[in-house]
Parts: structure tokens; C-alpha cells; sequence
């Protein structure tokens, strides 16, 4: 009988390029990857054969070495570096086992073949968060110039244009991006350095057969390590992550709020002929994807406190952080994955609204320019507060009644001594309030060519 699939990575979320990197015979290719360079800088410091390392190095890969039988030597042994390490010993040919895994200690392997999934990850995730990036200046481009409601404490406030909106998710994507190069290389290295980080049982050449390994490797060695790399580094990493996936919920969110009925300025894509919005309400056309990125994000972010109790370890190192860094690292990397490109998509087939955006502008029937009717009245010598006072005073009057805040402030002696009826029509033109938004936008593209 099949076994069931139980968590909704295997069968559910991520894409296959990113859980491939964290599937068990990747992972165990990656333990043999450090096993073969360890032989090789043995080899180059003169501690074993040439032919032993070439050897080792030959035989370190899923086919010599396979995941059956490391299983069932884990299964003897209940200890799984020891089981590769048993694997890759039976698979040598002639004497070369006798120099498996010589000096080393179960985290200077699996902690540096970590360093290489995260290297993988990591290309990935930078790849997508660029991607993303992209998607949202191209958005931003097209509509730089689309005048919307801006809106502060869910309230109408100022104009705004739809392309600068998105320009500031782009922006917030290219430093996230930053971010996430910066803490690489902090959390890519690996550590060749013995049971408690001493280097002892790799004899005087310790440091070169460490550095030998992690250039082979294309890793840095931690600079000084117990029998672990520095979890500090773990948790940059998985703070960064929670961070780039709060951005998304940020993004996802915007989406998720324009696409209500009663704003209706934009909204997800929607296959028209197939995609069904709700099982019984057959009219239902809901924002799924920005929501599913949304309630991933609320996972990755989980994830980070563990990652910084980990850093707690009884004096060189204990077990307590192993069993979470199994689930830590694999799902943060997947999940970040499928709503970085989820949420690309949703940007890059967006459906946008301008003449409803035009409709919700008007409907705040000129609520929305008295800042810039305030301002227009402090060019023509008014004190800046005395015009706040009376542009509020105007405001609250013409929502009270019901009318347009133009008619108000036109028959408001104070304000037609100042500014001509072709000034005040200036004044209350969303399009002409704007600022700098069109520059903004094209210089927040040009970073993402």
C-alpha cells in the first residue's frame, strides 16, 4: 500500500527547482561532495594516498553510495553521518575506505554541506525577488501617470499615481534583495575543524586541509567554530527571509484591499471560462493567490524564533538544534520560493481599473485637494496655518452639506481675493497633484533594467 503524503510541501506548495535542492538524495550528494574534498586536501597535504582520494572522490554519488543503503545502515548505527560514512567506506574499492571521513566530526559534514544547499537556495531566491522586482517597475511604468486616491488610515488623502504606488513595492523588493547578498556571505561557510572546532585530529596542516576543502567547495570557513558553524548565522538567514516574505504580505495585501467591491481599482487575474471563485456564491471572483501568499508569509515568519534558539547550545554543542534546522531551512527556502514567483505572477496579470480609480476620486467630491488648495493659498501669501484653519473649516462645510469643496471655496471671499477661478480649477485637479511621481517611478526602474 502507497504511504499518503502528510506535509503540503511534498504534494501542495513549491516548485520542484527549489525542493529538489533539499530532497534526500540531493542532500546526501551534497554529504559526499564534502567527504570527496576532505580526501582531497588529506591527499594534498600528504596525510593519504593520491589513489585513496581519487578513489573516495569516485565513489562519493547516489549511485555507489545509495539512499537504501545508508537508511539501513542509520537504522544499525542510529547515528546518519556515521551511516554515509559507512555507505561511502563499503563502496571504496582496495584501502581507500580506511581514509573516509579521517579528522572530521558529523557537523564539518553536514554543516558545509548545508552551506551548499543554501548556496543553491539562495541563488534561487535572488533570482526570484529580481524577477519580482522587474515585474513591479514594468507595472509601475505603465501607470505612472494613473492618478488614484492615496490613503492614509484606510481614508481618502491625497492623489496619488497607481505607478508610484507600485514603484515603492519595487523599491522595498530591491532592498530586500540587498539584504539578502549581504547576509550570504555570513551564512555560506562550512567548517572543517574537528569535534570542538579545535582541528586537532587533522594534525598540524588542520587550517590548510580546512581551507583546502572549502575552496574546493567554493565556501569560506568559519573563522572559529565549536563542533558547529555559529547559528547566529542561520538565524540572519531566516530573519531575512521572514522579512522578504512580509514584504509579499505587504504587496499581497495592497492587492487584496483594491480588489474589494467597494474600491474595485484593481484585482487578480481571473480565468474566465474555468476558475471558480466559491462554491456556492457563483458571482465570487476572490483574491486567492495574494491571500495564499499572505498566510505563507505568516509561516515563514514562524520559523525565525526557532532559528534564534538554536543559537543557545550547551557549551560546544548539543542535539537541540537539529531536529528544527531539518524543517527550518528546507521550508522557509520552499515556501519564500512559491510566493516570491506567485506573487510575480499575480503583479504581471493584474487587472487595473483606471476609470474606477477616477470614480472613487470624484466621489470624495474634492475632500481629497485641500491640501492642495491649502498650499495654493500659502503661494498667494496666506500663512500656512491660517489657510490649514480655513481650508478646514471650508471642508468640513461642504461635507456637511454635501457638495463639492470647489463651490465652497470659490464662494469663500478669503480665497477668491487670492487665487482666480482658473487657479482655484488648477488647485482642485488631482492630475495636476501628482509631485514628483512620474520621476520617482522612472528612477526606481532604471535599478531594475
Amino acid at each position: 500500500m502507497a504511504m499518503s503524503l502528510l506535509c503540503p510541501i511534498d504534494f501542495r506548495y513549491g516548485r520542484p527547482k527549489m525542493k529538489a535542492i533539499f530532497d534526500e538524495e540531493a542532500r546526501l550528494q551534497r554529504l559526499l561532495d564534502v567527504e570527496a574534498a576532505l580526501a582531497r586536501a588529506h591527499a594534498k597535504a600528504g596525510n593519504i594516498p593520491r589513489a585513496a582520494a581519487e578513489e573516495i572522490a569516485r565513489r562519493a554519488n547516489t549511485k555507489d553510495v545509495r539512499i537504501d543503503r545508508v537508511k539501513a545502515l542509520e537504522e544499525e548505527t542510529r547515528h546518519d553521518i556515521m551511516a554515509v560514512v559507512l555507505a561511502l567506506t563499503e563502496a571504496c574499492k582496495g584501502d581507500a575506505g580506511k581514509s573516509v571521513h579521517l579528522g572530521a566530526t558529523s557537523n564539518d559534514i553536514s554543516d558545509t554541506a548545508t552551506a551548499l544547499q543554501l548556496r543553491d537556495a539562495i541563488a534561487i531566491l535572488d533570482d526570484d525577488v529580481y524577477a519580482l522586482a522587474r515585474t513591479l517597475t514594468k507595472l509601475a511604468l505603465r501607470h505612472k501617470r494613473t492618478v488614484m486616491l492615496g490613503r492614509t488610515h484606510g481614508q481618502a488623502a491625497v492623489p496619488i499615481t497607481f505607478g508610484l504606488k507600485i514603484a515603492v513595492f519595487a523599491s522595498e523588493a530591491g532592498r530586500q534583495r540587498d539584504r539578502l547578498r549581504e547576509a550570504t556571505p555570513r551564512v555560506l561557510v562550512g567548517k572543517m575543524s574537528g569535534a570542538v572546532g579545535t582541528g586537532a585530529a587533522f594534525g598540524p596542516k588542520a587550517l590548510e586541509i580546512q581551507a583546502a576543502v572549502m575552496k574546493d567547495l567554493g565556501l569560506t570557513a568559519d573563522e572559529a567554530a565549536t563542533q558547529v558553524v555559529g547559528r547566529d548565522r542561520y538565524a540572519e538567514l531566516l530573519a531575512v527571509l521572514a522579512n522578504v516574505a512580509s514584504s509579499l504580505e505587504k504587496f499581497a495585501t495592497e492587492v487584496r484591499n483594491l480588489q474589494r467591491n467597494e474600491i474595485g481599482e484593481a484585482a487578480e487575474a481571473f480565468e474566465e471560462r474555468r476558475q471558480v471563485g466559491s462554491s456556492t456564491m457563483a458571482q465570487k471572483e476572490n483574491p486567492i493567490a495574494s491571500e495564499n501568499v499572505c498566510s505563507l508569509a505568516r509561516i515563514v515568519r514562524s520559523l525565525v524564533l526557532p532559528a534564534y534558539e538554536n543559537m543557545t547550545l550547551w557549551h560546544e554543542r548539543d542535539l537541540t538544534n537539529s531536529a528544527a534546522e531539518r524543517f527550518l531551512l528546507p521550508h522557509a527556502c520552499v515556501l519564500l520560493d512559491e510566493m516570491l514567483v506567485r506573487t510575480a505572477e499575480v503583479f504581471r496579470n493584474l487587472r487595473v481599473y483606471p476609470d474606477r480609480m477616477r470614480e472613487n476620486l470624484d466621489a470624495t467630491k474634492g475632500q481629497v485637494m485641500a491640501e492642495s488648495a491649502m498650499i495654493a493659498l500659502v503661494r498667494k501669501g496666506m500663512g500656512r496655518q491660517d489657510a490649514h484653519r480655513l481650508v478646514r473649516d471650508v471642508a468640513q462645510k461642504a461635507r456637511l452639506r454635501g457638495i463639492h469643496l470647489r463651490d465652497v471655496l470659490a464662494a469663500e471671499p478669503r480665497v477668491s481675493k487670492l487665487l482666480s477661478a482658473r487657479e482655484l480649477a488648477d488647485a482642485m485637479n488631482p492630475d495636476k497633484y501628482i509631485g514628483k511621481s512620474v520621476e520617482i517611478v522612472e528612477t526606481v526602474a532604471a535599478k531594475f533594467p
